[in-house]
């Protein structure tokens, strides 16, 4: 495990957040590519996809300061330094996404077509990152390529490489799927589908999780979120598979 590249001192650098950190910029990069591909501009999407990550960054900032006022006034830069996207953080990101898309006149199927394979290529990175602080672990395996846990008494399935893995070949499909299939909406159904499929499956060989969730123990929380998805995509599937026309793609000058 390799939770820091830098630690010294008070100077603490930790991995997940420098592999997140590329992760989104090289998100942003692709942008600009994919957003060609379904006719928009790549600059507006690209301010588009900086207001979101920024927008998830502050939100998710001022819930953590909110819920631990008192720890934060005590102690303001240990609290800050704490994991703080949530579910609500989530929802109010995706609110404030789709308010700055309106008011930018961006169409949000067109937009989420093409920021599909720039969030699985985020995931990819996160799923690194995750690998790299040991946060995601595994089942006990007796398997050639399994990990050490934590404590380094068992071998564990490395989950978070599987998830890298699966995500980095859907990124891969994406690119290619967006420019070779027109009709609006497709692109965004297939990453929803996909990317819920490959965690639902993933999940069975990941440590069951602990934290209480409203539906029912049959399942993770992670595999009904994943089931989620896969609903959300065939509801996007049927509803613009016919009466919407194919998008041209552009070339915008960068």
């Amino acid at each position: 495990m390799h939770p820091y590249i830098l630690h010294f001192g008070r100077l603490i650098l930790p991995t997940f957040g420098v592999l997140a950190a590329i992760g989104l910029m090289a998100a942003l990069t692709l942008s600009l590519r994919t957003a060609a591909a379904v006719g928009l501009s790549p600059d507006r999407l690209w301010n588009a996809g900086l207001f979101t990550i920024l927008s998830a960054f502050v939100l998710s900032r001022l819930l953590l300061v909110i819920t631990n006022l008192h720890s934060f006034l005590t102690y303001p830069f240990l609290v800050l330094a704490l994991p703080s996207l949530t579910a609500t953080g989530v929802l109010l990101t995706i609110l404030a996404s789709v308010v700055y898309l309106r008011l930018r006149s961006l169409p949000l199927l067109l937009t989420l077509d093409a920021w599909a394979p720039c969030a699985t290529l985020v995931w990819a990175f996160l799923a690194l990152g995750h690998l790299a602080e040991g946060s995601d672990p595994g089942l006990i395996t007796s398997a050639r390529w399994s990990i050490a846990s934590p404590s380094g008494l068992t071998r564990l399935h490395p989950v978070a490489l599987y998830a890298a893995a699966a995500a980095a070949l859907i990124t891969l499909g994406l690119v290619r799927y967006l420019s070779r299939h027109p009709q609006r909406g497709h692109t965004t159904a297939l990453a929803l589908a996909i990317s819920g499929i490959a965690q639902f499956l993933i999940t069975f060989f990941r440590q069951p999780s602990t934290d209480d969730f409203l539906l029912p123990n049959i399942l993770d929380p992670i595999q009904w979120v994943a089931l989620g998805m896969i609903i959300t995509a065939g509801l996007i599937y049927l509803q613009h598979s016919s009466k919407l026309e194919p998008r041209k793609p552009v070339t915008h000058a960068l």
